[in-house]
């Protein structure tokens, strides 16, 4: 799966809520029976009332201030700046229009939700604390109006969830979605010759396992699940974009498998086998029963056959060592199955067996010298050693070539951490080892 983040600024969302609340977050304008509740006061232990209960009518409104977003992991938290004033005038003007200030700082947590459709939508928690409540002073003590601004902001609450899907919509997640679901249709060459290899991407399904706030901008964990197919030799046409899915729940994490052939053509591996053959050929071969031989190795050819089995042809001349008059000439054709053992590049040979015409081979020398352990495990460590180096240098060629490839506006950022070799085969034209090579990806836009 291919880790897609899907990202937009908070400074967006946030210019876009502020345009949608009204700067006045509501008004008061009503009598109260007891702006101030009776006054006492103690005279000779007893409690004597000195002035009634004083009715008055208060009027003023909250304004709200910018709305800023700022966020951490999965809290989206909106400030909200209010100040209030409010004016207290009462029949016999003892008040005298006091007239009470007071700011708070609202704090709106959102949590955003994604349904299956691609629609956004979020619910809103709000918290805040008056900075400095707003109040009169009258006869000695504070009369604070904060009990009757509470009510006021429950339908804030309820205004920013029901406008917070259609500004969340603004920012495009869906579409940038989208875009990389199309992007993701196409086809990335790994290796450009000997041979050309490209990786073509399939997208199947998408998968949304939540987002992050950081760094001013909102990022949605996406992940596409794609199929990679392997080709070798020209670019295929790419896939048929599909209209973008709904959302699946899952983990993005980001990893991806790709499928690599490492092919070693016979005529790139026969100088490979002779280099091999004529630098042993510097000592002799101790053959069982014969003892100490000298060989000389002309000419290799390789071809696969029937039965997994690969062919070598080998020109040569052997005699024993200190008898060089003893020369032997011909041809030997070993026939054997290459195997390794999954997960390895070591080769060896199994069903051996050694051929020749009885015009070529003139002696039981170069048959016993066929059939030495020495020759095939040879054979089998140069034809090795041979996919082994092109492995490499293959994976060098495809970790450049996915580190960041440009993909339309898009840019696919893959890294290889794995390496796996699967069961060598002998085809037509080579020897092929299948590679499993894993790593994670992302796309950025």
């Amino acid at each position: 799966m291919i880790s897609v983040p899907v990202e937009a600024r908070l400074d967006d969302l946030a210019r876009g809520l502020d345009a949608a609340l009204p700067r006045t977050l509501w008004t008061i304008d009503k009598k109260l029976d007891r702006c101030i509740p009776p006054q006492k006061v103690h005279i000779l232990g007893a409690r004597i009332k000195v002035l009634g209960a004083i009715p008055c009518s208060v009027s003023g409104q909250a304004d709200r201030g910018a709305i800023t977003l700022r966020g951490n992991g999965q809290d989206l938290i909106a400030t909200i700046p209010i100040t209030a004033r409010i004016t207290a005038r009462d029949a016999k003007a003892r008040l005298k229009g006091e007239t009470a200030t007071g700011s708070a700082d609202a704090e709106a947590r959102i949590k955003i939700t994604i349904a299956p459709d691609w629609t956004p939508g979020g619910t809103v928690k709000i918290h805040y604390d008056w900075t400095t409540p707003p109040g009169i002073d009258l006869l000695g003590q504070r009369i604070t109006f904060t009990e009757k601004a509470d009510e006021k902001l429950k339908p804030v609450i309820h205004d920013l969830e029901r406008k917070l899907p259609t500004e969340l919509a603004k920012l495009q997640l869906r579409d940038k979605a989208a875009r990389s679901w199309r992007s993701g249709f196409t086809s990335v060459l790994l290796n450009r010759d000997n041979p050309p290899v490209w990786m073509r991407l399939t997208p199947k399904q998408i998968y949304y396992s939540g987002y992050r706030i950081a760094n001013g901008r909102i990022r949605l964990d996406a992940g596409i699940r794609t199929l990679t197919e392997t080709f070798v030799g020209q670019r295929s046409a790419d896939p048929v974009p599909m209209p973008l899915p709904n959302i699946s729940q899952g983990r993005t994490n980001g990893r991806f498998n790709l499928f690599v052939p490492v092919t070693a053509d016979y005529s790139q591996l026969e100088p490979v086998i002779l280099r091999a053959l004529v630098k042993r050929s510097q000592r002799p071969l101790d053959l069982p029963g014969i003892g100490p031989v000298i060989a000389r190795f002309d000419h290799v050819t390789a071809y696969g056959t029937t039965g997994r089995k690969m062919a070598v042809g080998i020109d040569l001349a052997a005699w024993p060592a200190g008898s060089p008059e003893k020369v032997s000439h011909g041809r030997l054709w070993l026939v054997a199955i290459p195997v390794n053992q999954p997960g390895s590049a070591v080769i060896s040979f199994s069903d051996l067996s050694v051929h020749g015409s009885t015009d070529s081979v003139r002696s039981d020398l170069l048959v016993a010298l066929g059939n030495s352990p020495g020759i095939s495990d040879l054979l089998a460590s140069a034809i090795g050693q041979n996919l082994t180096s092109d492995l490499q240098k293959l994976l060098v060629k495809i970790r450049r070539a996915i580190a960041d490839k440009r993909v339309g506006d898009f840019t696919v950022h893959a890294r290889i951490d794995r390496v796996q070799a699967g069961v060598i085969e002998t085809l037509g034209d080579g020897v092929h080892l299948p590679v499993r090579a894993g790593g994670d990806a992302e796309v950025s836009y």
